[in-house]
C-alpha cells in the first residue's frame, strides 16, 4: 500500500506551560479511492523522538493500511528534530524521559488520538505502540478507553516505576502508595488488548522487571499475550545503530504480532465485550 507522509503541530498545556507538538503523520492511500478509511495506530518512539529507525517502523506499520501518527516526546524542552545515536543524544534523551512529567507524557498521548480522531480518513478504532520509552508510552496509552490494542516493545521503566519525576512517598516495588500514578499501578484501567515483547537478553528489563510486569498485568484482569525470546537485547529492533543488537528475524517475528493484533482488534468490528469467564475445555 501506498503512503503519503506529513506532519501536524497541535498545542500543548501540560503542567500549566504552553508547547507546540510536531506528529509525525504516515497516511495509506489506495489510488483510485480517496475516501478509504483506516484504524489509526500512535507510535510513541525511543529516547531519541522520531529518528530514520522509528520513521520506517512507522512506514511498515502504515503500508498495512494503518494512519501512524508519531508525536515528538521532548517538545516541552526542544524542537521536533531526532537526537543523535551517540553519548550526548543519550545523555540528553534520558534526562529529558525523567524531567518530563507524567501529566505531560498524558497529554501528549490525548492529543495525539485526538488528532488521529480528527481525521475523515480515520475508522475511529484507535491502536498504540512504541518501543523503549515508547513501548512504555504505548502500555500507558491503553489507560484511554479509545485505545483498544498496544502492542510495546521492551517497555522500560514500568516496574522500576523511574518514568517522570513522581516518586511514591513509602513506596516499594511491590507495595506502592495507594496514590501512585505510575503505569504499573493503574493497570486495571485498561479495557483494550496488550501485547508485550521482550528480549531475555534485555539489561534494562531484567527476568525480576518482567516477572513483576506480568504479575501485575494478570492482577489487574488485562487481557494481555506476553512475548520472550531467548537471544534478543534491547532495541534489538532498531535497524541502525543498535550497537550490534538489531535482530532482524525476530523483529519480523513480532510485526507478525503486531499485525496480528491490530488485524483482529482494529480492523474487526468486535461489538461488545460480554464480561463472562471464557470456560476452556481441557482435551488432548
Amino acid at each position: 500500500m501506498l503512503i503519503k507522509e506529513s506532519f501536524a503541530d497541535v498545542q500543548t498545556t501540560a503542567n500549566g506551560k504552553e508547547s507546540s507538538m510536531r506528529i509525525f503523520v504516515f497516511h495509506p492511500t489506495i489510488p483510485g479511492y480517496p475516501n478509504a478509511r483506516f484504524p489509526g495506530v500512535v507510535l510513541f518512539s525511543e529516547i531519541y523522538q522520531v529518528t530514520g529507525p522509528v520513521a520506517r517502523f512507522a512506514r511498515q506499520i502504515a503500508g498495512q493500511g494503518y494512519i501512524v501518527a508519531a508525536p515528538s516526546s521532548y517538545h516541552d524542552f526542544t524542537g521536533p528534530e531526532p537526537l543523535a545515536y551517540d553519548v550526548p543524544g543519550t545523555d540528553q534523551g534520558n534526562k529529558w524521559k525523567i524531567t518530563k512529567t507524567l501529566e505531560s507524557y498524558d497529554e501528549d498521548s490525548n492529543r495525539t488520538v485526538d488528532y488521529l480522531l480528527s481525521l475523515p480518513t480515520c475508522t475511529g478504532r484507535i491502536g498504540a505502540t512504541g518501543m523503549c520509552l515508547g513501548g512504555h508510552l504505548a502500555l500507558r496509552a491503553s489507560l484511554d478507553p479509545r485505545i483498544t490494542a498496544s502492542v510495546c516493545y521492551f517497555p522500560t521503566d514500568i516496574h522500576t516505576r523511574t518514568l517522570g519525576p513522581y516518586t511514591a512517598p513509602n513506596s516499594s516495588a511491590t507495595a506502592p502508595s495507594p496514590d501512585s500514578p505510575h503505569t504499573i499501578d493503574q493497570l486495571s484501567r485498561i479495557r483494550g488488548e496488550v501485547a508485550l515483547i521482550f528480549g531475555v537478553k534485555d539489561t534494562h528489563v531484567p527476568d525480576a522487571g518482567r516477572d513483576l510486569i506480568r504479575l501485575k498485568m494478570r492482577e489487574a484482569g488485562v487481557t494481555f499475550s506476553f512475548h520472550e525470546f531467548a537471544w534478543a537485547q534491547h532495541a534489538f529492533i532498531r535497524d541502525e545503530l543498535s550497537k550490534g543488537r538489531y535482530d532482524p528475524a525476530v523483529s519480523k517475528a513480532c510485526f507478525e504480532v503486531l499485525l496480528e493484533l491490530f488485524g483482529r482488534v482494529l480492523r474487526t468490528e468486535l461489538g461488545e465485550k460480554d464480561g463472562g469467564p471464557q470456560e476452556i475445555e481441557h482435551v488432548c
